[in-house]
């Protein structure tokens, strides 16, 4: 091959991988090359297997360990049942007319934002639902880039439809909603994140569930990326979303206990959030204040005040994710810090009276969530040790088991969108598998830090 040759292979080589699709086909070829080679380890390393599990019958420590895994395999192979049990029993509630909808403020909270909040506003002025009942406030948390700029563009286009606010300095989301809660009017809350878009008729659904439902306090949207062209993570990210959104939150829902209304995209009765608050704006964890998890924690204190949370399906929202690495597992010890201190708070209140009418289920759902939690470190240990002694078995039974556990989100997504981007949740399985395993364990032991992460100047959410 001529020199002239191999400079246009190399420059068509290296064009071809700067593209996020030609990422995608070499990391989802790579995923199932890996998956399907363990497969084949797990066939001929069978005899090893069996041996490893003998090994650890003849020891006090393995014999009891094998024990509790099985308990937690029946358990959570019952969950699994009982959630698709639960999935089926669900349907969204539908829109109700333009006459029954009630007043809604919708608060859109923006800090560094930049000019992704003015296609938020945007987006949200061209919703379908009656103007003189929605009132739509921004309010910059104190930004140090052109975030307010932006905001004050949306404000000349969209005029008195929409009210800005600005905070004296930066002092957290949860501030910049406890603003917005006491300027707004509606009888209805809506919480945006600034970087998402909804659809048209997206606040209509999300404020239906309030017509129908008269202990209905809050109601959850459903999230998808928005920037799922971009590269590989938020695509992987967009199919976990789905399985978490329309799979768990709608067997939430038919439950009416929704464990967290999400920030990107939350609906609340005004009468619940002010019923919850001066608790909710002075929440401490370990004597500090609380500014990471204020959607979880307000999903906390309605279900505690005995109110339904329900999810609409219907009602879209498309949010930013992180694009790297490093913004992603940012993202994910914020979420672990929070899941860890309001499933303590929840622990207070889920066992006691609560509310009327069946508790078990809503049980069931913290009794999962809790035993993940405090399973985290025996689970890290085990798989520390096993990577030590047994590294070839470890790589190739964890492989087939993502290769096997995984196909049901893929089988779920596929049903409900496309076939070739459901794929991607085995990427994700083995990304979360071997390079995220560390976050719930060190969220546990850092629960008590504070600090947003994923906000400053370079390096957004």
């Amino acid at each position: 091959m001529g020199a002239e040759n191999k400079v246009n292979l190399f420059n068509y080589i290296r064009n071809f991988f700067e593209t996020a699709d030609a990422w995608g086909v070499f990391v989802m070829g790579s995923t199932f090359v890996s998956m399907l080679g363990s497969a084949y380890l797990v066939y001929i390393l069978q005899v090893d297997f069996e041996q490893f599990k003998i090994e650890r019958m003849r020891t006090t420590f393995g014999w009891s360990f094998m024990i509790l895994a099985a308990i937690l395999f029946v358990f959570k192979i019952s969950f699994f049942i009982y959630t698709i049990y639960r999935y089926f029993k669900y349907k969204p509630i539908s829109s109700v007319s333009d006459e029954q909808l009630p007043s809604c403020t919708v608060i859109v909270p923006a800090y560094n934002e930049g000019k992704q909040v003015y296609h938020t506003l945007i987006s949200l002025a061209e919703s379908d639902y009656p103007v003189a009942k929605l009132e739509l406030l921004a309010i910059d948390d104190g930004s140090q880039d052109d975030t307010w700029d932006w905001i004050q563009e949306a404000k000349k286009e969209l005029g008195e439809s929409v009210s800005i606010y600005r905070q004296p300095k930066n002092m957290g989301k949860r501030h910049a909603l406890y603003r917005g809660f006491n300027e707004g009017s509606g009888e209805i809350f809506v919480t945006v994140d600034s970087d998402s878009i909804v659809k048209a008729d997206t606040l209509r659904s999300l404020v239906s569930p309030f017509v129908s439902d008269p202990k209905c306090g809050a109601v959850a949207g459903n999230i998808r990326v928005l920037n799922n062209e971009k590269a590989l993570l938020p695509k992987m990210l967009d199919v976990s979303f789905v399985l978490s959104f329309e799979f768990v939150r709608s067997a939430e829902s038919s439950l009416k206990s929704v464990l967290c209304t999400p920030g990107a995209l939350a609906a609340y009765r005004r009468t619940a959030v002010f019923a919850c608050l001066p608790d909710w704006i002075n929440q401490t964890f370990m004597g500090k204040p609380s500014d990471i998890g204020e959607d979880r924690a307000m999903t906390n204190m309605i279900l505690k005040q005995g109110c339904h949370v329900l999810f609409q399906r219907n009602a879209y929202c498309y949010t930013n994710v992180p694009e790297k690495y490093k913004g992603l597992y940012k993202m994910f010890i914020r979420w672990g810090r929070s899941n860890v201190r309001e499933n303590i708070e929840m622990s207070k209140y889920v066992f006691r009276n609560f509310r009327k009418g069946p508790k078990a289920g809503t049980r069931f759902l913290f009794m999962s969530q809790f035993l993940r939690i405090i399973m985290s470190y025996p689970l890290l240990i085990f798989m520390l040790f096993f990577i030590f002694t047994h590294p070839l078995l470890f790589i190739s039974s964890t492989l087939l088991s993502i290769l096997v556990v995984t196909s049901f989100p893929v089988i779920f997504y596929a049903r409900r969108y496309e076939l070739s981007e459901s794929f991607w949740a085995y990427s994700y399985s083995i990304l979360y598998t071997f390079g995220l395993f560390w976050i719930t364990p060190y969220a546990i032991a850092t629960a008590n830090k504070r600090g947003w992460l994923t906000r400053s100047l370079s390096n957004k959410k």
